[in-house]
């Protein structure tokens, strides 16, 4: 599944599309502690988690992941929106729990 279908999937709400919407995830990856992301986060992957920053832009381009998606209702701090829309990461929202979203990825990919 590419980040495109997720989106056309209309389970997360689109805060930033980002310019590699052909890029396919591979798994979904769930992490709020930015060391153990940077060094664990597969190239792909869908990192789910609650962190809104722009430091979490940071690591998601060092790991090259598809898309960040942020749970729990959390939104990208100013910072944030404007340097995702300046690097072309798409990142997507949900009120869903951490697990719940990942579960949601999860199972469109298996």
């Amino acid at each position: 599944m590419t980040v495109a279908e997720l989106i056309n999937k209309d389970i997360f709400k689109v805060l930033v599309e980002g310019e590699e919407t052909s890029a396919d995830i591979s798994k979904v990856f769930c992490c709020d502690l930015l060391s153990i992301a940077m060094s664990r986060a597969s190239a792909g992957c869908a990192w789910v988690t609650v962190m809104g920053n722009i430091n979490t832009l940071a690591v998601a381009t060092l790991t090259d992941a598809a898309c960040i998606i942020l749970a729990e209702g959390i939104d990208l701090d100013d910072a944030a929106l404007l340097k995702a829309k300046e690097e072309g990461i798409t990142v997507l929202q949900t009120e869903l729990p951490v697990f719940e979203a990942a579960l949601a990825v999860h199972e469109l990919l298996v």
